[in-house]
């Protein structure tokens, strides 16, 4: 996509980048549960049972729709699994359950098609249904491409005529992992490459006058997924489109990783006002998905009626940027005190000042973990940079290492200000006689400020960083619209993103974390992926600090911004998986979580294994009953092992690369 193209796509995959505006798609008819259009966003999931489970598949589906899915994807690997959705459906239908049925199906167009006689709506791949992968790179002739959609839709034409027959709805759900050879050989391994694979299949659909379409992008990488479905916004509209989209990042993992993974990728659309479902993709059972997916969603049905309220009463100013919102490009930025901005690693703040100052080992939730025999701390991989004291002093040592945070005022009054540094308000550091380090300098501002008199007052030099609060209902868009104008300006001062959760009136604690993982990571996730920020403060003064560091930490990871963990690419499991997905992830994980900075992929299928593979640096993948092909990258380097001496074999490669360390 050439420069010049960019600037005409500015702010065209959304309706504004600055008040929340959802998308309005064409409205499709999935049974008696219509998706898209004025409908409410929807909530969807998956089972993990054998198809022909009948029993065990019907229990699933009741579990999963009594907690809050409504929709039910199944998959249909073959003819024999497509037929016995019949019976799934009968016997829901006998429980008094009405919920509608999706057919799950790659590689397979003879299932597609018996299945879309039955359920209402189908998924098809657009990058297996009638192609294969086998990593070749091939160099067409426009003819010669040409000639392969037209094979690939003599395959796929069928298969509309049923759906449009028996009144069945399709998703063409694209997954970065799958991509097809043909494509990548054209596009590469790109948001772009993943949104054509959708459109021809799309403009298919369209030439047979079939419009009862979803549309999804999907990733294991929230960056790659938020991309390429903001291309597929604009690309649609460009070709008079408005198709619902169905959200997801794909392989998100399990417990908090897997929650703040999906957060990021699935948030920052929604934040956008895009998508019409969503499934959220955890390595669990597939009902424990929908109350995360209800949470993330339930924020934006509230903040459209607020949003419709505010309008009525202000008018908003649109904003413009000539930032690209298709690939990511992080700000440039000086590098204040060889510490925050530039080319350093985003920095984490937390705020300790309410605890118990006198004990040493209160900075254990920091990172820093005391030996009161030694009398010495230990850095944990995942360790605060900024500790915010306010206006309280400790009464021990700090590391080293470790810098505090004080108002500006008592900062003043600190007789050795060694590793210590001042908070300023705006009016603080523009008043005349202010007393600034020369070394960092924060100060607090909000998106509004950079408009005031006060702010053109600003002495700008490299001892500057800005804390950028907000207390706007939209609150991730009123910060971007700061750092569109920073650009706007050429202003090149670091930026901490500071935001505030009060879960006080929630008693429930897991609920509590559960939120932060998804709020925190929903509206700094959304600033990060587009490669703003350099540095992130979590308040949730409700919230334990030893979750809000390993929050912050677990943002800058999914973003891809920071990395201070091994990082698993795990699918949540279906009917084709051939072992235990979560026993066999936790085992992994307890064996290799130590491994800072490796991406292993488990994957309980040949589906999005080997494509998965190529973002993963290891891979662990089902091939057979009790059988496992492990892989290096996208390279099977050892085929159909048993599965009991798999995780040892894998971890033999790991070693023989020389990635190995052992663990402390």
């Amino acid at each position: 996509m050439n420069t010049d193209a960019v600037k005409l796509l500015q702010g065209r995959y959304c309706n504004s980048l600055t008040d929340y505006s959802r998308f309005i798609t064409r409205e499709v008819f999935i049974g008696d549960v219509p998706m898209g259009g004025n409908n409410p966003i929807r909530i969807q999931s998956m089972t993990t049972t054998d198809t022909m489970d009948t029993i065990g598949t019907v229990e699933q589906s009741i579990r999963m729709v009594d907690a809050g899915c409504e929709y039910v994807r199944i998959t249909a690997p073959s003819i024999k699994e497509a037929k016995n959705l019949a019976e799934i459906k009968k016997q829901l239908r006998q429980r008094g359950y009405n919920v509608p049925l999706v057919a799950d199906i790659h590689f397979t167009p003879n299932a597609a098609e018996v299945a879309a006689r039955i359920v209402e709506k189908v998924r098809v791949n657009p990058g297996n249904y009638a192609d294969k992968k086998k990593f070749d790179q091939i160099d067409y002739t426009d003819a010669e491409y040409l000639g392969e959609l037209e094979r690939i839709n003599q395959k796929f034409a069928p298969l509309v005529k049923i759906c449009k027959e028996y009144g069945t709805a399709m998703r063409i759900g694209t997954n970065h992992g799958s991509l097809s050879d043909r494509i990548m050989s054209r596009y590469g391994d790109t948001p772009q490459g993943m949104v054509e694979s959708a459109m021809e299949f799309m403009r298919m659909c369209e030439s047979l006058n079939y419009y009862n379409l979803v549309v999804s992008m999907k990733s294991s990488n929230p960056q790659v997924m938020v991309q390429a479905y903001r291309l597929l916004v604009e690309t649609m509209v460009a070709e008079g489109m408005n198709y619902p989209l169905h959200l997801g990042v794909t392989e998100a993992g399990d417990g908090e990783d897997g929650r703040i993974k999906s957060a990021v990728g699935i948030g920052t659309l929604l934040e956008d006002g895009l998508g019409d479902t969503v499934r959220v993709s955890l390595t669990e059972e597939p009902e424990a998905e929908a109350p995360v997916a209800i949470a993330l969603v339930e924020r934006y049905s509230a903040r459209a009626k607020e949003q419709k309220a505010k309008a009525e009463n202000t008018t908003a100013e649109e904003i413009t940027s000539a930032h690209n919102p298709y690939e990511y490009i992080r700000r440039n930025t000086y590098e204040a005190n060889a510490f925050i901005g530039g080319h350093m690693v985003p920095r984490v703040v937390i705020d300790l000042s309410q605890k118990n100052l006198k004990d040493p080992a209160v900075l254990n939730d920091a990172g820093y973990l005391y030996s009161a025999l030694l009398d010495k701390y230990n850095m944990a991989e995942q360790s605060v940079d900024f500790v915010y004291l306010a206006d309280n002093l400790p009464s021990f040592n700090f590391p080293g290492n470790l810098k505090q945070l004080y108002n500006y005022k008592t900062w003043l009054q600190l007789a050795d200000k060694t590793m210590c540094h001042p908070l300023f308000t705006l009016q603080e550091y523009v008043a005349d006689g202010a007393d600034r380090s020369s070394a960092l300098n924060l100060v607090k501002v909000k998106p509004a400020d950079i408009d005031s008199e006060a702010f053109g007052a600003l002495p700008f030099n490299q001892s500057l960083v800005f804390v950028l609060e907000t207390d706007a209902l939209h609150g991730m868009a009123d910060q971007r619209s700061f750092f569109f104008k920073l650009e706007e300006s050429e202003l090149d001062i670091p930026v901490i993103i500071k935001r505030d959760y009060d879960f006080a009136a929630i008693t429930d604690a897991e609920l509590r974390t559960q939120n932060l993982q998804l709020y925190a990571s929903t509206d700094l996730g959304a600033l990060l992926v587009d490669g703003f920020g350099d540095g992130i403060w979590i308040d949730a003064p409700a919230v334990e600090a030893k979750v809000i560091t390993s929050t912050a930490f677990g943002i800058l990871q999914a973003t891809r911004s920071r990395i201070s963990k091994t990082e698993y690419i795990s699918c949540p499991s279906c009917g084709r998986t051939l072992f235990d997905l979560m026993i066999t992830t936790q085992m992994i994980r307890s064996r290799t979580s130590h491994l800072k900075g490796l991406k292993i992929g488990i994957m309980g299928c040949i589906v999005n294994g080997p494509g998965e593979m190529a973002d993963a640096d290891y891979g662990y993948v089902g091939s057979g009953t009790d059988k496992v092909t492990l892989y290096r990258g996208k390279e099977a380097v050892k085929k159909n092992i048993s599965s009991a001496n798999a995780l040892d074999e894998l971890i033999g490669i790991i070693k023989d690369d020389g990635n190995w360390v052992e663990q402390e």
